[in-house]
């Protein structure tokens, strides 16, 4: 699968940016079946990591109990228009995706 990249939006509101972000993934659990009856194999995302200015603000694990195109939501404080955040992710198959927006 060629992966998508991440979409993320973001707001700074008195030094806080509130980050939205939509990661296209299918997350699969390993527990499904096809319409042949053989089992889907397990495709999930297992890490995901934001940044604002190069600086690791964020790790997340996920596992395979998170919904198909996950949506992340979150709040970065000292935050002011210019500044950069990036999200990126990696799955279990070894994939990874990443997006980046510039702050307003």
């Amino acid at each position: 699968m060629a992966a998508k990249p991440v979409k993320i939006r973001g707001k700074v509101k008195d030094g806080v940016a509130k980050i939205k972000a939509l990661m296209p993934h299918p997350m699969e659990t390993g527990t499904r079946k096809n319409a042949e009856g053989n089992v889907i194999p397990a495709h999930y995302i297992e890490e995901v990591v934001c940044e604002h200015n190069g600086t690791v603000t964020m790790k997340a694990e996920w596992g395979p109990s998170v919904s198909k195109n996950p949506y992340l939501s979150f709040k970065v404080n000292n935050a002011k228009p210019g500044d950069t955040i990036k999200i990126g992710w990696t799955d279990n198959l070894g994939e990874s995706s990443t997006g980046e927006i510039t702050l307003k």
